[in-house]
């Protein structure tokens, strides 16, 4: 069974390091997503998404944020908004689940779209408020207990915040 592992990174820099050594260890562009607030104070990028990497960091930097290259490597860097939570920058297989029926099937907020992948109700409050604080939410994907535990050797040696588990739910867009 397909499961999640999933931390918070108090910072950019923080998440860069995380997913530059998840990169390291093996783990794919498509199985890493990272979620953050656009701080970038520009509309330029609001509801565009982009599925290739050198694109997305382009995109990125273009709109006055610092997605480095590290995050730029992932898959479908875009921006969306969520009423209630106010502009998010997303990559990875997260993008197209807030982009699609898990948003729509909760009225729009980030605790129902979370909660809609199959992450816990009292984790999903918690994410969001650490999201809606300025940290960054880091998920992998993974399919063996070898990889859910050198994912969570990462995020701990990284000093990640809020390290658990959960089993995935499809979304079907």
């Amino acid at each position: 069974m397909k499961k999640a592992v999933y931390c918070i990174a108090q910072d950019m820099q923080q998440a860069e390091l995380i997913v530059d050594r998840l990169k390291l260890a093996g783990f794919s562009n498509n199985d890493i997503s990272v979620l953050f607030p656009d701080k970038s104070g520009t509309q330029d990028f609001a509801h565009e998404k982009h599925t290739k990497a050198p694109e997305g960091a382009t995109i990125g930097g273009g709109a006055g944020m610092s997605v480095g290259a590290i995050l730029g490597w992932l898959a479908g860097i875009g921006s969306l908004a969520i009423p209630g939570v106010g502009p998010l920058i997303a990559a990875g297989p997260i993008m197209g689940a807030l982009g699609g029926a898990a948003v729509g099937a909760a009225a729009g907020s980030l605790t129902g779209a979370l909660i809609g992948m199959g992450i816990p109700e009292y984790e999903a409050k918690r994410y969001e408020g650490k999201i809606k604080g300025g940290n960054a939410l880091i998920s992998v994907h993974t399919e063996s207990s070898e990889a859910r535990d050198k994912a969570k050797d990462i995020f701990e040696q990284a000093n990640a915040e809020d390290i658990s588990t959960s089993g995935e739910t499809t979304v079907k867009t």
